[in-house]
């Protein structure tokens, strides 16, 4: 009798479980900021290509980050050039880009960064009640006593210090833990470089390069830049980059490509 009642109460209790709703999956979109001023075609022949496989090619180079939202969570990918950059400055600040939408820099609860560069964390200090996603050797160089040349260290005084929180990521991380959004690791450019995946229901996958890869023709050549740190590093993430986007069939953007950041919408508007 108390082996039947057992089976009963299982039983009861699994079909109760079935019939309970199934919890939505948040709804993810992405939008694209402008994070610097452009400046005239660039010649990428000597510094872009390691084998000079670029001839007389010039270059319109763009400077971009992007906005994940994540249900109510908020992702930033990138943070551009400071206010005060020289010549490449942006016209709006992500701040105040942000308040089009009345979002504000205290409900960001992610900053990712791709890598320590200065057209890529200019802005970061704006947000220091986000935690701070950073490949670990990014971060090792950054809260270094010594950076090295080119790591701009300044801006994360916050999270240098302890007041803010940082999450270094020594291997690949999935932000909100759905496999949504998923910072890929893709060393090569710097010691610590990662590269973004977000899935969409609409558009599909997405792929935010970083500066794995800067423009098509780097990307379909696998150009390696004089300046890299690793040359095999880069070579093998770009690499692993587009088997990823063969395998999942996605989209495909070079963060200082104008001919690639055009695919997404710019902010306020948001592909889904």
């Amino acid at each position: 009798m108390n082996k039947t009642l057992t089976v009963l109460t299982l039983g009861a209790s699994l079909f109760a479980g079935l019939a309970l709703p199934a919890q939505a999956a948040p709804e993810v979109s992405l939008a694209r900021f402008d994070c610097g001023t452009p400046q005239a075609p660039t010649s990428v022949n000597e510094r872009f290509s390691d084998t000079y496989a670029y001839g007389d090619l010039k270059v319109q180079f763009v400077f971009s980050c992007y906005l994940i939202k994540h249900g109510d969570d908020y992702l930033l990918w990138d943070t551009g050039h400071s206010m005060t950059a020289p010549n490449v400055a942006p016209k709006v600040s992500l701040v105040d880009q942000m308040a089009k939408i009345d979002l504000k820099p205290d409900q960001i609860k992610y900053v990712g960064i791709s890598h320590y560069h200065a057209d890529h964390t200019g802005q970061i200090a704006s947000f220091p009640k986000a935690t701070l996603l950073i490949g670990a050797k990014e971060w090792d160089a950054i809260s270094s006593p010594k950076p090295p040349e080119g790591a701009n260290y300044k801006p994360f005084e916050s999270w240098i210090k302890g007041d803010s929180k940082v999450e270094p990521q020594p291997i690949d991380k999935d932000v909100f833990g759905d496999g949504t959004v998923i910072m890929l690791r893709t060393p090569g450019h710097t010691p610590g470089h990662s590269s973004l995946l977000v899935k969409l229901a609409q558009m599909g996958p997405v792929i935010i390069t970083g500066d794995a890869v800067h423009f098509r023709e780097n990307w379909d050549t696998v150009g390696v830049p004089a300046f890299n740190f690793d040359r095999a590093q880069t070579v093998a993430s770009v690499e692993r980059l587009k088997k990823i986007a063969a395998n999942l069939k996605a989209t495909v953007i070079i963060q200082h490509d104008a001919r690639d950041i055009d695919k997404l919408p710019v902010f306020p508007a948001f592909a889904k």
